[in-house]
C-alpha cells in the first residue's frame, strides 16, 4: 500500500537526518569546536576505567557497523527488515551507536603532544578539516544518498527497481580505493593538541578501518570478481603513490 511506502519514505528522511546530525557532531566532539562535549571534556575517571568504557564504546560500533554491513547478515536481516529501509536501518543504528559513544566518552587529559607554532597548528587544524572534506566529497562521487539510505526509500516510493550496483571508479577512486577511510584518518590524526583520549580514538579507528577495508575488499571481490581483484592491483589502497594491496 502506498502509505506504507510513504511511512517508509519519511523513517528513511529521519534516519538520514539523524546521521547527519551525527556527523556535524563528530566534527565537533574530534576538533572540540562548538559542541558541548568533546574528545578532551566531560567527567574524568581513573585511566583504566576510561580506557575500559571508550574501548568498550568503539568495539559496540565496530561491531555494529562491520556485521551487519555484510551480505550473509543482510540476507538473514531482510527477513524481518522490509528491504528498501535496510539501508536506511543500519545508518540509524550506526548514528545511535556513535551518539551513544559521545555521550558516555571518557576524557584522558594527558597531553601527547602540543604544538605551539601557530602557523603550523593552523595547518593542523586545516589539515583536519580538509580530511572531512574529503570525506563527504568521496560519499558524493559514489552516490551518497544511496550510501545512506535515502535513494533506496525514494525507489521504493515511487514504485522504482533499485538498479544493480555498478563497479565504477569516479575521480578520486582512480587514485586511492578508499577516500572515505582516508578523509577519517587524516581527520582524526591532523591534531595541534593530542591527548592521551584523543590518541586512543585515532588509533583505534585506524586500526577498525583496516579490517573494515579487509571485509570490505572481500565483499566487493565476490560482488565484481576479476574486475574489483585488476582495481586492487591498479590503484592503491590509501596512499595515491603506494601501490598497495
Amino acid at each position: 500500500m502506498r502509505i506504507f511506502k510513504f511511512i517508509a519514505f519519511l523513517y528513511g528522511i529521519a534516519a538520514y537526518l539523524v546521521f547527519f546530525v551525527t556527523v556535524l557532531y563528530a566534527i565537533g566532539f574530534v576538533s572540540g569546536l562548538v559542541v558541548p562535549k568533546s574528545i578532551d571534556t566531560g567527567t574524568e575517571t581513573g585511566t583504566t576505567e576510561a580506557v575500559i568504557v571508550n574501548l568498550l564504546l568503539m568495539s559496540l560500533f565496530a561491531i555494529q557497523h562491520s556485521v551487519m554491513a555484510r551480505q550473509q547478515f543482510k540476507a538473514w536481516w531482510t527477513q524481518f527488515v522490509p528491504k528498501p529501509v535496510e539501508r536506511s536501518t543500519y545508518v540509524l543504528l550506526a548514528s545511535l551507536s556513535l551518539l551513544l559513544l559521545f555521550w558516555q566518552w571518557r576524557p584522558l587529559p594527558a597531553v601527547i603532544w602540543n604544538v605551539e607554532n601557530p602557523e603550523l597548528a593552523v595547518t593542523l587544524v586545516t589539515l583536519s578539516f580538509a580530511g572531512w572534506v574529503l570525506v563527504f566529497t568521496s560519499t558524493y562521487l559514489i552516490n551518497h544518498f544511496e550510501l545512506f539510505g535515502l535513494h533506496q526509500v525514494t525507489n521504493h516510493l515511487l514504485g522504482k527497481e533499485t538498479p544493480a550496483p555498478r563497479f565504477r571508479t569516479p575521480l578520486l577512486y582512480n587514485f586511492v580505493r578508499h577516500p572515505i577511510y582516508l578523509g577519517f584518518i587524516i581527520a582524526f590524526w591532523a591534531a595541534p593538541t593530542m591527548t592521551a583520549g584523543h590518541l586512543l580514538f585515532a588509533a583505534v579507528t585506524t586500526i577498525y578501518i583496516f579490517v573494515g577495508i579487509a571485509l570490505e575488499e572481500h565483499d566487493l571481490v565476490a560482488l565484481f570478481g576479476d574486475e574489483y581483484r585488476q582495481y586492487k592491483q591498479r590503484v592503491a589502497m590509501l596512499i595515491p603513490w603506494r601501490r598497495s594491496h
